[in-house]
């Protein structure tokens, strides 16, 4: 099985029998301009929906794609560095987190800048991503990581052969990975694409926004030129699945009429939020999923049957 081998806040797993329900039945290419964990991509890879097809993967987070091109294009060196890691986190867990995170990581990501990514970088970013509180990935004002060391026994950091694998597929023929901005991806989806958009979601409470995948963040107004966007491209007969909030002007934004005259639906499902300022916010919650694919008949998870029939669909 191919899985993410990154934790992002957000990541789909849990909600891919939902998402698979909308995957198309025939594509020519996949688009991907929020790559975060890669969920829907390792899955399509793995049902083998992606053989033969291009799939364009674009993120504009500069860690996140200088990660994901180290391991695909020095995979053997990221292991070296990201075992040696391990190994010292054994003997001294939080305490060598705070030292690879302050001393380490960030001061040699600001003087190689956004665009030199090494192995030992990689390394780096893998093993705080799997010993940070949450998985989570969160920017000071200064530009610096500034996530706390988590609470795991025996947290699993280096996992060679699933870095080998996932090597395997990002070498694959057809696959691009760039660090662009949403609106370059989407603008060059029209039909015969499959785009699959996780933007960071619109909060539900002033709790719930907590993280900040780029340097500024991602606002209201970026909220509202991905609707445009995404409205735009399904009116040019691209596939269109979103994944967002259920937060009111996001709902709001997706039942207007634009995006229902260029075919797109709005689809209550039932998640977990997992990350939170406040434990009592981790709990279920309806997140949307946002689409102009014909559904696909399958047998559905008791709960997103009720759901389904709560939310009128």
């Amino acid at each position: 099985m191919i899985r993410p081998f990154l934790k992002w806040a957000g990541g789909k797993r849990q909600l891919l029998p939902a998402l698979r329900l909308h995957y198309p039945s025939s594509f020519d290419r996949y688009i991907e301009p929020f790559l975060g964990s890669g969920a829907v991509f390792f899955d399509l890879c793995d049902t083998g929906r992606l053989a033969g097809r291009r799939a364009e993967l674009y993120d504009l987070n500069p860690d996140l794609i200088g990660c994901y091109s180290a391991v695909r294009d020095r995979t053997e060196e990221v292991i070296a560095a990201l075992d040696d890691l391990a190994a010292q986190h054994q003997k001294r867990g939080a305490e060598c987190y705070y030292d690879v995170r302050d001393r380490r990581f960030n001061p040699v990501r600001k003087s190689n800048g956004p665009d030199r990514y090494t192995p030992e970088l990689a390394a780096m970013f893998i093993y705080l991503n799997r010993t940070g509180f949450n998985g989570l990935y969160r920017l000071n004002r200064d530009g610096e990581f500034n996530v706390p060391a988590g609470r795991y026994e025996n947290p699993r950091i280096c996992d060679a052969d699933h870095l080998r694998e996932i090597a395997r597929v990002l070498r694959g023929r057809g696959v691009i990975l760039e660090r662009r901005p949403f609106d370059y991806a989407i603008e060059r989806a029209g039909a015969g694409d499959f785009v699959y958009c996780d933007p960071p979601y619109a909060p539900l409470s002033t709790t719930s926004q907590f993280a900040h995948y780029t340097a500024g963040g991602f606002t209201p107004l970026d909220q509202v030129r991905l609707h445009q966007a995404v409205v735009d491209a399904a009116a040019r007969g691209a596939t269109i699945v979103m994944s967002n909030s259920s937060a009111p002007q996001i709902t709001a934004a997706y039942t207007g009429y634009a995006a229902r005259r260029s075919g797109l639906r709005v689809e209550r499902v039932p998640a977990r939020r997992a990350i939170n300022s406040r434990a009592a916010g981790r709990g279920p919650v309806d997140e949307l999923i946002i689409s102009n694919a014909k559904l696909r008949m399958a047998k559905l998870e008791p709960r997103l049957q009720l759901s389904r029939r709560a939310s009128g669909s």
